[in-house]
């Protein structure tokens, strides 16, 4: 209760000194004539602008260059090398438009304070002016929207012939990553194969399924490209991975894509950040449900002959989960319905058609 009644007397006084300094000030213009007294306040202002611009300038500076290596983490694929770049030309034309209008607002908030023996100019336009100032900034945002365009079509287009598929798959809250076998081939899937076994429906009946393995984390190779098959089973996720610069949306009942090609080995990139215990993640960058901020996975960068191997490790999903199960047997029946549920449907359609 004393330390409330003291913050309250404290305040109290803090109001009646504010009080009494705006009216010592009142008093001070009286002597000293309004006029010369709101010309000084001038002064004070248009100074204290200028000192204002200097220490928020020279702070600006300061916590960039400190929060730098926090702030832009190092890209460690092709195409995240492209964007920083993009990042960067257009991060410098806008600095320079920045630092231009900032210095000159506090500069002539200062240069042209108030005075009695000067009065403004009248300078309705100036058309030569007006032009460099529209022509300028359209032929420079025309260069940046052509090279954003370039690259977008770059990162977007069709994915080399030699890259490595993964299928993701997110799920309330968690990543499973599926591998094709020695065939290099991934296997078909349908959505009414899930359960607690199946988890991302892996069709058995593709013959190319046979060698698919399930991984607990994403094993690429460095300097080689991968494309990401993105599903979900769920609600929509997003495949975030911040050092490569991926960020797909993972949509129930739609496999969307992204290809990247790492270039730096999960080791190399320990090495460079002094972090032995350092590792890339996979961050869902959607809202997903109360357990969203858990929902992360691992990805490691290593060379081929340390990929192939980890691949000689995995076993086939199919002959550790269903091969000589009762899930193999569950999987024969599920096929069954599902081919007279097609049936049905086809059938339903050309009547339909009739």
């Amino acid at each position: 209760m004393s330390t409330t009644l003291l913050v309250f007397i404290a305040f109290v006084l803090f109001v009646l000194v504010v009080f009494q300094l705006a009216r010592t000030t009142e008093y001070v213009a009286l002597l000293r004539g309004e006029d010369k007294a709101q010309e000084d306040s001038d002064k004070i202002n248009g100074r204290l602008f200028m000192v204002f611009m200097i220490l928020g300038l020279a702070a600006m500076f300061w916590s960039v260059f400190h929060y730098m290596p926090y702030m832009n983490l190092h890209a460690a694929s092709v195409h995240g090398e492209w964007l920083d770049s993009m990042f960067n030309v257009t991060l410098f034309f806008t600095g320079i438009v920045f630092m231009a209008t900032q210095v000159m607002l506090f500069y002539f908030v200062w240069k042209y304070k108030h005075h009695k023996n000067r009065k403004a100019v009248y300078y309705p336009e100036n058309n030569q002016l007006e032009m460099w100032w529209t022509v300028i900034p359209a032929i420079v945002l025309t260069g940046l929207v052509i090279i954003g365009i370039y690259r977008w079509f770059q990162i977007t287009g069709p994915e080399p012939s030699d890259s490595m598929v993964v299928e993701i798959t997110g799920q309330q809250f968690l990543w499973n990553y599926r591998y094709p076998g020695a065939d290099r081939k991934l296997a078909s899937h349908e959505f009414e194969y899930i359960n607690n076994v199946n988890k991302v429906g892996i069709d058995f009946n593709d013959p190319s399924s046979r060698d698919d393995f399930m991984a607990t984390e994403m094993h690429v190779v460095v300097n080689k490209p991968v494309l990401l098959r993105i599903r979900s089973k769920d609600v929509i996720h997003d495949v975030g991975i911040p050092y490569f610069r991926v960020k797909m949306d993972a949509v129930p009942g739609l496999t969307t894509r992204f290809w990247f090609i790492p270039t730096v080995t999960t080791e190399e990139m320990r090495k460079q950040r002094n972090e032995p215990d350092f590792n890339y993640e996979i961050a869902c960058d959607q809202l997903c449900g109360k357990g969203h901020y858990a929902m992360k996975g691992l990805v490691v960068v290593e060379t081929q002959q340390q990929f192939d191997a980890w691949a000689a490790k995995q076993q086939a999903f199919y002959d550790v989960n269903v091969k000589g199960t009762d899930e193999e047997k569950h999987f024969a029946e599920l096929t069954v319905q599902l081919k007279e549920k097609k049936a049905k449907e086809a059938q339903k359609e050309e009547e339909h058609s009739e």
